[in-house]
């Protein structure tokens, strides 16, 4: 399979989980089928200054984000933790998670997995 870049499928999701401002997401995949059904999601997420995507619980499910570019804090179950180009964050099945943005300026930019477990 091959996918160009203009042929991924674009969204905007404003207050995303109960989170602030806008989250663009360029869905990778776009069908379980491109993760051969073990999994729903390889996104990119692109939080603007200030946006946010609220605390949520991960059923049946883990979610891992890679820092792509950008600088936040993600809740990790209940701990903070800032995030920088390069960190990942792996939320396994039953754990939660939330991330904002703290720039005021610039991007921040994640890589998100979502695979079912």
């Amino acid at each position: 399979m091959f996918k160009r870049n203009c042929e991924m499928r674009r969204e905007s999701i404003d207050n995303m989980r109960g989170g602030q401002g806008c989250v663009k997401i360029t869905h990778i995949t776009d069908d379980e089928n491109d993760l051969n059904n073990k999994g729903r999601m390889l996104a990119i997420m692109t939080l603007p200054p200030g946006s946010s995507i609220g605390h949520h619980k991960h059923v049946g499910e883990t979610e891992t984000y890679y820092v792509l570019s950008g600088q936040g804090v993600v809740n990790d179950n209940g701990r903070e933790v800032v995030v920088k180009p390069g960190d990942m964050v792996h939320t396994g099945n039953g754990e939660s998670h939330s991330v904002r943005n703290t720039s005021n300026s610039t991007n921040l930019e994640i890589l998100a997995l979502i695979l079912f477990v």
